[in-house]
């Protein structure tokens, strides 16, 4: 059982997502397994900062910086209470400087993990990313896990992807 819950996480994972790349657009991707929670975040350049280069001026550079803190905050992400759900260190990945540009598009990626005691009450997963970045209006949300596996379209209004 727990070798295909594992197959259809990475299938879940591996499946193209609706659009490449789309200014105000990010892509969530959640996998549980066990007491695990696991949640993948791609988050256009544009949408976090405003622009998909190398930044040019310091108030650009504090932007990215300030952008980059935002992604690796636990709290942007809360699963169901009642789960008791406990966070770990999470991690970033920023476009290489000078990298983008042009007709070229950046992406934030982070990865967060979170270590669940009561792994059966985990029913949704909020975030406060909308609040953090005004630029981005839209995440398209994919889970698998062992109740199945569901997407979701969250925006500013509806910031849950629940199952």
């Amino acid at each position: 059982m727990r070798i295909a819950l594992i197959y259809a996480c990475l299938a879940l994972l591996a499946l193209p997502a609706q659009a490449q790349h789309a200014h105000g657009e990010g892509r969530m991707d959640i996998a549980i397994d066990r007491e695990r929670l696991a949640i993948s975040l791609e988050l256009p350049l544009d949408a976090a900062v405003g622009f998909e280069r190398a930044p040019k001026t310091e108030k650009e550079k504090a932007a990215l910086a300030a952008a980059q803190q935002a992604v690796a905050d636990p709290t942007l992400f809360m699963p169901t209470p009642a789960a008791a759900c406990k966070p770990e260190a999470p991690k970033v990945v920023l476009p290489e400087s000078g990298k983008a540009g042009g007709e070229q598009h950046a992406d934030i990626e982070a990865s967060h993990v979170f270590r669940c005691a009561n792994p059966a009450a985990l029913k949704s997963v909020e975030t406060t990313i909308f609040k953090s970045f005004k630029r981005l209006y839209r995440l398209e949300a994919r889970r698998a896990g062992p109740g199945g596996q569901g997407a979701a379209r969250l925006t500013p209004k509806h910031p849950v992807i629940a199952w």
